[in-house]
């Protein structure tokens, strides 16, 4: 999958049951690994992209975040539930355990005849299917959901597996031997058993700065007005092959400053299994030049260096999204420098987290809006009208400056 190395856990709970159905908010902590999972993160992101380019009622659950980079949350399978920390991927769809602690066979664990294989770009699983019972809440559980049992897989150090928020189009291809056949997501079935009543979720990053934040959530069902401010603003899902697989839309341009990054209609990816932002490689090219004596690190970290003289002068990077701008600003492009050790990069050093997809532009895939990206913003996947959601948080304007 991809290499990270720090992990977020999340713990709190809120419910409100003013309906017949609840509203449960828990949080995200971060815990660390090793720095050089995190060194690794943009080589990942690159593998990634490539690999996909070519291919009743709100509930808020637990997520935890791995590395600054990946958010899981605590999974039920089976009944009486075993407990599985899983990543929450907005780019995948099929829903696996087994990668770390193995998966637990009970009484409603029914085998499906299928194998089921999700290659992830830089990582894969492989395995069998069987409909279980899927536990994300108290009361909330999902029956005779499909869960993939991974016997072979890599590259998923620390976590359990995945739970895939994708749209359900990128399930197809992956049983066999039933090659053609849509699987289920854990939203369709929600809605399906009537636990939600809109094909919703939002999701809520917040940047972490120590390595025990809390900063994360996901609401399954609706939206949660406490983690935004303000109006959300909608974008369709756009048209253009290959973003339209994903939860892709089209940005409308990209400054920097008074610099044109992306000058017309674009169409990306708002992907949380991503760790960065990718710019296509042109695209990419003119941000790094507005930046005066910043450089990529081609050779070691994969990540844009920028001299300390041009950190004061960084301007905001805005994506102008169905007319309204979404900006990082200074603080949303850099790495702080007390993270540089947790990352394993160069002490000292300013690093961006900015940086390139691995081809230039035109290939229907042109930008990703990964985690450091969604971190300041309150994020809606919303599958009954096919768009993507927007919101301003308490995070979008930090004040952070090396």
């Amino acid at each position: 999958m991809r290499s990270f190395s720090a992990f977020l856990f999340a713990v709190i709970i809120t419910a409100s049951r003013s309906t017949s159905w609840a509203s449960v908010t828990i949080p995200l902590t971060k815990l660390e690994r090793t720095g050089s999972y995190l060194q690794g993160s943009p080589h990942a992101d690159g593998a990634r992209a490539s690999f996909l380019e070519t291919t009743s009622g709100p509930k808020t659950i637990p997520a935890t975040n791995v590395v600054y980079i990946q958010y899981t949350m605590s999974v039920g399978v089976g009944s009486p539930p075993t407990y599985y920390d899983l990543i929450i991927d907005t780019g995948s769809s099929n829903t696996f355990v087994g990668t770390g602690k193995k998966y637990v066979r009970t009484s409603t664990s029914v085998p499906t005849g299928q194998n089921v294989t999700v290659a992830y770009g830089t990582g894969f699983f492989s395995g069998i299917e069987y409909n279980d019972t899927v536990t994300l809440a108290a009361g909330f559980a999902i029956t005779n959901q499909s869960i993939g049992d991974a016997l072979e897989f890599a590259y998923f150090d620390g976590v359990d597996g995945i739970i895939g928020v994708g749209p359900v189009d990128l399930t197809r291809g992956k049983l066999s031997p039933d090659t053609g056949a849509l699987t289920p997501t854990i939203m369709d079935n929600a809605l399906k058993q009537g636990l939600i009543k809109q094909q919703i979720f939002g999701i809520s990053f917040a940047p972490a700065t120590t390595s025990n934040d809390t900063n994360g959530a996901i609401t399954y069902g609706g939206i949660d007005p406490a983690f935004y401010t303000g109006n959300i603003t909608y974008a369709p899902v756009t048209k253009t092959l290959s973003a339209a697989h994903f939860w892709g839309i089209n940005v409308t341009d990209v400054t920097y400053g008074t610099h044109t990054v992306i000058p017309q209609s674009t169409a990306g990816i708002v992907d949380s299994g991503t760790t960065l932002v990718l710019l296509a490689d042109d695209f990419f090219s003119r941000y790094l030049q507005a930046i005066p004596g910043a450089y990529l690190d081609v050779s070691n970290t994969g990540l844009i260096v920028i001299p300390p003289s041009s950190v004061a002068g960084m301007q905001p990077l805005n994506f102008t999204i169905n007319g309204r701008a979404f900006s990082m600003d200074t603080a949303a492009q850099l790495i702080p420098l007390n993270e540089n050790a947790i990352w394993g990069i160069e002490t000292g050093v300013q690093y961006g987290v900015i940086t390139k997809l691995g081809a230039d532009s035109g290939r229907g895939l042109d930008f990703i809006l990964g985690q450091k990206f969604m971190e300041k913003y309150y994020v809606v996947f919303d599958a009954d009208h096919n768009r993507v959601g927007f919101a301003y948080t308490n995070h979008t304007f930090s004040t952070y400056l090396p």
